[in-house]
């Protein structure tokens, strides 16, 4: 089944163009890996899908799980099962991961015309989230993000996604900022929440170590605003030993 059919798509920033006509199809059960140069569109593709303001696409079509994505406000596409990780978390002083994250599980569950969690109920889920990729449960009372060491916002982030359970998962450079310990537990996070057969991850990053953790399906090189080529997990190795130029010339 597919998940995510986006045909020629067309989008901007401030009147420039960044995509130029990009074409992408992601399956059901599938994980695609998304490399490139910096300034290739790899971001903008992530937050297009996201429905950050200020990206305005001007071209082309995004269907999602058999919607309109680009009719949907983002807290639609997210109550739809999108979750958009960044490649920097923000921080947000005064506001605690707990109140953060159920407020943020509870507008999606509301969405779906589902309960919300009581205070209860959602401590212990994000109890155990937070376990299962060893953050200290501490950390769910401090605000979000701030204080938190490059690892700790991205492990933090692992955690969000967890208790939202998406259909699909954007990841901005989820191993920007990781260290080795970090970058495994990260990559387990990822597989054990993701790797579902109706679920579906789009993977954008610029270096092969995070794939070591997560095995992609599909490898896509993104180049000036389209993908120009696509394989399997062994393409990622080339692009590891080769660089962008020689791969995409």
């Amino acid at each position: 089944m597919t998940m995510l059919k986006i045909e020629n798509l067309h989008a901007e920033i401030d009147g420039k163009e960044i995509l130029k006509g990009l074409s992408l199809t992601v399956n059901a059960g599938e994980i695609h890996a998304i490399m490139g140069p910096n300034g290739a569109g790899k971001s903008t593709l992530g937050y297009v899908l996201g429905g950050r303001p200020g990206y305005e696409v001007t071209g082309g079509s995004i269907e999602f799980d058999g919607q309109d994505l680009l009719e949907l406000e983002p807290h639609q596409r997210a109550a739809a099962g999108v979750f958009l990780g960044f490649q920097y978390p923000v921080e947000i002083p005064g506001v605690s991961n707990v109140q953060f994250l159920r407020e943020a599980l509870n507008a999606q569950r509301g969405q779906r015309d589902e309960k919300p969690l009581s205070g209860a109920e959602f401590l212990k889920l994000a109890r155990e989230e937070a376990r299962k990729l060893d953050m200290d449960a501490e950390m769910l009372k401090r605000p979000v993000n701030v204080g938190f060491s490059g690892g700790e916002k991205k492990r933090n982030e692992m955690v969000q996604m967890g208790i939202v359970n998406p259909k699909f998962a954007i990841l901005d450079e989820t191993d920007s900022g990781l260290d080795i310990d970090a970058l495994r537990i990260v990559g387990d996070g990822i597989n054990r929440i993701m790797r579902a057969p109706d679920k579906a991850v789009l993977l954008i990053t610029h270096y092969q170590r995070l794939l070591d953790y997560v095995q992609p399906d599909v490898v896509h090189v993104l180049a000036d605003g389209r993908i120009v080529r696509s394989g399997g997990a062994e393409l990622a190795h080339e692009l590891e030993r080769e660089g962008y130029a020689q791969v995409t010339a």
